[in-house]
């Protein structure tokens, strides 16, 4: 699978961290986040992951920022885009099973890297489960819709 990877100055020790373990399972990973320590603005990387994933440029995407709140509601302004910020593996695994989020989000601030491992395992091996999930997911794209020249 092709993962793109997203971060800002203050998680590119985790963003590498994230990028090798993904390349240990056998993914192709695309950085779209800053190698640089110097403050930096988390939007301009969440747009960009956004735009990739959005676009099919990659299969699915990952942003990391202090919180990871920041970052994911940049790529969440991305049409198509449904980024969830994920502390834990079950909020991860249900982001895909029950709103098929095509980016998560976590803090490099707020996770250890075992915990973002655990996150990145569960979220790439859950399944969208569709049913009623995806009258759900229909109904948060229809409010996109609805919303995008406001």
């Amino acid at each position: 699978m092709k993962i793109g990877i997203a971060n800002d100055h203050s998680a590119v020790d985790m963003k590498n961290e994230v990028v090798d373990y993904l390349k240990s399972l056998g993914h192709e990973v695309v950085n779209y986040g800053t190698d640089s320590y110097e403050s930096c603005n988390y939007p301009e990387y969440g747009e960009k992951l956004g735009n990739a994933v959005a676009s099919g440029e990659v299969d699915q995407g990952i942003a990391i920022c202090g919180t990871g709140a920041g970052i994911s509601l940049a790529a969440n302004k991305v049409n198509g885009i449904r980024a969830v910020v994920c502390s834990d593996p079950y909020t991860a695994r249900m982001a895909k099973e029950h709103n098929d989020a095509n980016i998560i989000a976590f803090g490099a601030r707020v996770i250890g890297i075992e915990t973002a491992k655990c996150i990145v395992d569960e979220w790439l091996n859950a399944k969208f489960e569709g049913g009623r999930h995806a009258a759900r997911v229909d109904m948060i794209m229809d409010v996109e819709k609805r919303n995008h020249n406001l």
